[in-house]
């Protein structure tokens, strides 16, 4: 993640990982949760310890073939009272795992992108950790404040996704979607220095690009980092009451039909 230095990221996975486990707790094993719909609590726990575990086997194993991939999944406790240890267990073995050495080792990337297979998976799972979090704390109806440096990070990951070759072959449907004749998007940050906390999405014949960029766009979004995150990974809809920190300039239907065609698979 070039935005970030790697500690950085290593430390921020498993405190917002350590935030999603005390957000659990408070809402409960049962308990819905309204932005991941069909998934509970439970559900929502186990897919992030056993995301980080599969995750930090492959860094340790140094896995470049993806007909290699770990097979078999980590179990979550029966006993939710053990819980937040599991998580805390997780986070501290893929922090270890992205190491320093580990940075530019060879390991595969399931993007497909330029990014070292470790600083990819770093990316997913702070993202993993901090959006999910967010999905936890809204089902327990706690306040989240993500760091806007962290959020501004795992926007420029989102849209590196959207863009990368996996996402032509796996989700070729919305990669189409995304497409266009010029059309350009601006999100713009409002709490993040210099260009960091602007993104330019021009949609072409050939597929999405973005760049770091400021300048005159068909729509502009603007709003803390925090609140453009949310709404780009559809965790807050763009003109609700509580997207209300966001403005809109320009075609609000280009930004709207972009952020329905790039729903990930999963929650």
């Amino acid at each position: 993640m070039t935005e970030l230095h790697a500690e950085h990221v290593r430390q921020a996975i498993v405190e917002h990982t350590r935030q999603l486990a005390a957000s659990a707790a408070a809402a409960g094993p049962d308990a819905a949760v309204p932005t991941t719909p069909g998934w509970t609590i439970t559900d929502l726990v186990r897919h992030l310890g056993q995301s980080q575990h599969w995750v930090a086997e492959i860094i340790e194993r140094r896995i470049t073939d993806p007909a290699l991939l770990p097979t078999e999944m980590a179990v979550l406790p029966d006993d939710a009272r053990q819980w937040q240890a599991w998580l805390s267990q997780s986070a501290q073995r893929i922090s270890s795992a992205c190491g320093d050495d580990a940075l530019d080792a060879p390991v595969f990337n399931a993007a497909g992108d330029k990014r070292s297979g470790t600083r990819f998976w770093m990316s997913s799972a702070l993202n993993e950790a901090v959006i999910h979090g967010f999905d936890a704390a809204n089902a327990a109806g706690r306040p989240v404040d993500i760091r806007p440096d962290i959020a501004a990070a795992l926007i420029s990951n989102h849209l590196t996704m959207l863009t990368s070759p996996t996402w032509e072959m796996q989700r070729s449907e919305s990669a189409h979607a995304i497409r266009g004749t010029g059309q350009t998007l601006q999100w713009l940050a409002t709490d993040t220095a210099d260009q960091a906390g602007a993104w330019l999405v021009e949609r072409r014949p050939d597929g999405a690009t973005w760049h770091h960029a400021t300048r005159q766009a068909d729509v502009t979004v603007t709003g803390p980092a925090q609140s453009l995150l949310l709404a780009l990974t559809r965790r807050l809809p763009l003109t609700s009451q509580e997207a209300t920190h966001i403005s809109i300039d320009g075609d609000t239907g280009l930004a709207q039909h972009w952020l329905d065609s790039t729903a990930h698979a999963s929650g």
